[in-house]
């Protein structure tokens, strides 16, 4: 069965508070094959199996800017157990190949897999993601949360106490529209590879 294993190690741990349980309960709300879970120290995994789960998860762990994201794509051995943890195969040993070149890869992220040509097709399109995102104010956040639960612009507007050309500036800024298109193209990239194709 093939699925996309998360491996994420926390960048300066020992720097840096512990930022793994506040992290955990973030990516709580991912729709996920199994659950992320430490895994030792700074670390934990989880395990994906849909293009949506992807990008939701890339984009809370590229928002907190603290970690070294490894992303392996291929088959794990079954039956799978419970625990993310406790699994094998060959998407585990191509987790631990992209968490450990991530630390000196752009925007601390790599996906390695079987199918290396796609596997570098959904990287470029992360690391051009995170650099969208990486230029985002404190406002500009403020504002895509207002959009993403649904609000117009219009509404955004009177929600932040600003005009509706104050929130297109702030949006264009915050690179709204290239974001959504980021992470579609992240989830058809996703659900390419589990299935093969």
């Amino acid at each position: 069965m093939k699925v996309l294993v998360f491996t994420i190690d926390q960048r300066k741990s020992r720097d840096d508070h512990d930022r793994v349980p506040e992290m955990l309960g973030l990516l709580n709300d991912v729709a996920v094959l199994r659950s992320f879970e430490r895994t030792a120290g700074d670390e934990f995994q989880g395990l994906l199996d849909d293009g949506a789960a992807v990008s939701d998860a890339i984009r809370l762990l590229l928002r907190d800017d603290h970690w070294n994201i490894g992303i392996g794509i291929a088959d794990v051995e079954e039956p799978m157990p419970p625990d993310a943890r406790a699994g094998r195969g060959e998407a585990y040993l191509a987790a631990r190949t992209a968490v450990t070149t991530a630390k000196s890869s752009p925007w601390n992220l790599r996906v390695v897999g079987d199918d290396h040509y796609a596997c570098r097709q959904l990287e470029t399109v992360l690391w051009l993601w995170a650099a969208v995102l990486a230029r985002r104010t404190s406002g500009g956040w403020e504002l895509a949360d207002l959009v993403e639960q649904g609000l117009t612009y219009e509404r955004a507007a009177r929600e932040l106490g600003i005009t509706q050309s104050a929130v297109s500036q702030r949006a264009q800024a915050a690179g709204l529209v290239e974001d959504r298109r980021a992470r579609e193209l992240v989830e058809q990239l996703a659900a390419d590879l589990l299935k093969g194709s």
